[in-house]
């Protein structure tokens, strides 16, 4: 067949490689003029660097990204170490391990910061937190993740130092905005996968740039399977002739005909699309329930130092200011006779993404310097601030189900993307599954033609 995939995101680029691996010919439409989407680099000619546009990790559960990874030839570019830190203001700090005694440490209310009868009522609220997300409760869609952690009884201390900082990680959301229902089900699935794979989820990141771990390589197996790439070409439509799909309607004018078509767009963009699928209503109510996160990462370039004890460290009390630094000397072996870079990460970010480069810049420098004492002399030699006004979408109470399928009422149509339903919220294995059930639609669709 002739495959149209629309969107050169990880949903799409996936879905190409996939479709093109099952022996099918292979056209990806992408408006933009580079592949990518929001797992990009951005060269920065000031510092001769080519950093990311924010630090991008990845959970040891994350299996179909490893399958995209395996097919573009860059698995060997992700390592998990097993750990993490949490660093104090001061500069105390605790590492954090996801097996063994720490964890068990964990289960039992010693979190960094929780003392006295707090450890005690933390272990009993955890216990009643998995409790309910394994057997949700009818009301869990009906609160916030902050209402659900009040009436289980979470103490603030506990909250402080993971249980806020888990829900902003795993939905990209604040606990005040996020639906409960949605760190429950992500529980759920990183429960799921531990016991597939009969050892912890743990937390891992690339050893090198984003376009070399998820473009450049795609794009070498675009070449050698003869996937056609179109730059700028922007699709107005998806063409559909009796219930079946007939190809894309570009705004130019032209038409695109096709066996199958895969639409891989973000969310923001798929209202207009899909006007000739029947139910296409439904999907349009869950692009107007998704609303946008933002997020702000920095590349910070320092005359020196700051003093890391790991990888990647989590601030406790940064939240929306400075909930994470990453070490990119440690993660891709560099050189830093020059500059030591860190890049930063903010979710969640809606009171930063305001305010100017050199005012995101000064209030992350500020708050460095309060957790890391070897940072309070550094100098900036050059910051890079990437804002991503829509990063993530907030799942807020009463949107449980609103996301669709990858399968839709139209013959040889699929929609691919982390909005659409998976057992993930926006990830890149969200990404990456929803691209592995959409190609799934496509081959069955195939099969039953011959």
């Amino acid at each position: 067949m002739h495959c149209v995939v629309v969107g050169g995101g990880l949903a799409g680029l996936a879905s190409a490689v996939w479709l093109a691996e099952a022996g099918h010919r292979v056209t990806l439409l992408e408006r933009r003029g580079s592949l990518g989407g929001r797992t990009i680099s951005m060269p920065l000619a000031a510092v001769d660097d080519v950093p990311d546009n924010g630090q991008h990790v990845f959970a040891s559960g994350y299996t179909d990204l490893m399958r995209y990874l395996e097919s573009v030839g860059t698995r060997e570019h992700v390592c998990f170490p097993g750990h993490m830190t949490f660093r104090m203001p001061g500069g105390a700090t605790r590492r954090s391990a996801f097996a063994g005694i720490p964890g068990l440490r964990a289960a039992f209310g010693d979190l960094p910061g929780v003392t006295g009868r707090d450890r005690w009522r933390t272990a009993r609220a955890q216990a009643r937190l998995i409790r309910q997300a394994l057997r949700q409760p009818t009301w869990l869609d009906d609160v916030t993740a902050d209402e659900w952690f009040r009436r289980i009884g979470m103490p603030q201390t506990a909250r402080d130092a993971l249980w806020d900082g888990i829900v902003i990680g795993l939905t990209g959301d604040k606990p005040t905005i996020s639906s409960a229902k949605v760190p429950a089900d992500l529980l759920v699935t990183g429960i799921r996968r531990a016991r597939a794979s009969r050892a912890p989820i743990s937390i891992g990141y690339p050893t090198v740039d984003l376009d070399t771990l998820f473009v450049d390589s795609a794009q070498k197996t675009f070449a050698e399977s003869g996937v056609d790439v179109r730059y700028r070409a922007v699709v107005g439509s998806v063409a559909v002739v009796d219930g079946t799909v007939a190809g894309v309607t570009l705004k130019d004018g032209e038409r695109i005909t096709a066996d199958a078509v895969v639409c891989a767009v973000p969310v923001w963009n798929v209202k207009g699309l899909l006007d000739q699928v029947p139910g296409h209503e439904r999907i349009y109510e869950a692009v107007d329930a998704l609303t946008p996160v933002p997020i702000v990462s920095v590349n910070l370039y320092l005359d020196r130092s700051i003093g890391m004890a790991d990888w990647g460290e989590v601030l406790l009390g940064g939240e929306g200011v400075l909930e994470q630094v990453w070490d990119r000397q440690r993660m891709h072996g560099r050189d830093a006779s020059r500059t030591h870079f860190y890049s930063t990460t903010v979710s969640a970010s809606y009171d930063l993404i305001g305010k100017s480069n050199t005012e995101i810049t000064d209030v992350q420098m500020d708050m460095l310097r309060r957790f890391y004492p070897d940072a309070r002399d550094a100098r900036v030699v050059h910051s890079h601030v990437v804002r991503m006004p829509r990063s993530t979408f907030a799942q807020r109470p009463g949107t449980a189900g609103i996301r669709p399928e990858q399968r839709t009422a139209v013959k040889g149509l699929a929609l691919a993307g982390d909005w659409t339903r998976t057992d993930w919220t926006t990830t890149m294995e969200g990404a990456c599954q929803s691209a592995a059930r959409a190609v799934d639609v496509i081959l069955e669709y195939a099969g039953a033609r011959t």
